[in-house]
């Protein structure tokens, strides 16, 4: 098992990404927004630990039902890396101090905000997964969760236990909704004959799913 603890710093987050989070695209948005958007990220900074941790094994789970889209984009790994990233139960925290706070603009901004920082986080653990094979002359694929490309959300119950608690601290509730909420988890294929490949979200009609966002924005150009 490979764990990490990142600082905010780490992240490597632009303004920029928050606001094509918020829905803003390449638009720039008002005072205010810009305003509060860099004051949440300079409160946060000295105190937010986001982290990660995953761990490789030869096998993926018979239990596992991940759909047609991901099977495909698995096929051909020799081995499968299951991880967890979040944004951490200190940002969970604050995101529920605002809301009772009752300022709805913050409360936005926040969310935006968390949302970007478990990609982020999961982003880098990409980075030290490939780091970690590279030895190998191994790649990876894009990771994949459950909830999205036709793979059950309630799989969560099945991916969580093969951890063995070592989850960062995220746990699952009984609808399998992840907490923090600003966490993501699931999988990603290794090996020599496996890549990265674009999203097929030409083919998925899961309008709130932020590799749809990212493929919409990059179809526009």
């Amino acid at each position: 098992m490979s764990e990490k603890q990142l600082s905010f710093n780490e992240l490597g987050i632009e303004v920029a990404d928050i606001y094509r989070q918020m829905g803003y695209g390449e638009a720039t948005p008002d005072d205010q927004v810009r305003v509060e958007t860099d004051r949440l990220m300079d409160e946060i900074g000295s105190w937010l630990r986001p982290r990660f941790c995953y761990f490789v094994d030869s096998q993926l789970p018979a239990t596992f039902n991940t759909g047609q889209t991901i099977s495909r984009q698995l096929d051909g790994a020799e081995a499968y890396a299951f991880f967890i990233a979040t944004a951490g139960i200190e940002y969970e925290a604050y995101q529920q101090r605002l809301k009772q706070e009752g300022d709805m603009v913050r409360t936005y901004i926040a969310d935006a905000l968390g949302s970007v920082i478990a990609e982020a986080c999961a982003d880098q653990m990409e980075c030290h997964l490939q780091a970690s094979i590279d030895k190998l002359q191994w790649k990876h694929t894009n990771r994949f969760s459950p909830g999205y490309c036709g793979w059950s959300v309630t799989q969560q119950q099945l991916l969580f236990p093969l951890f063995r608690g070592h989850t960062c601290g995220v746990r699952l509730n009984d609808s399998s909704l992840m907490l923090p909420i600003k966490s993501v988890s699931g999988i990603i294929g290794l090996g020599r004959n496996v890549s990265r490949k674009d999203y097929a979200c030409h083919l998925c009609n899961q309008e709130q799913c932020y590799k749809r966002k990212k493929w919409k924005k990059k179809s526009t150009y």
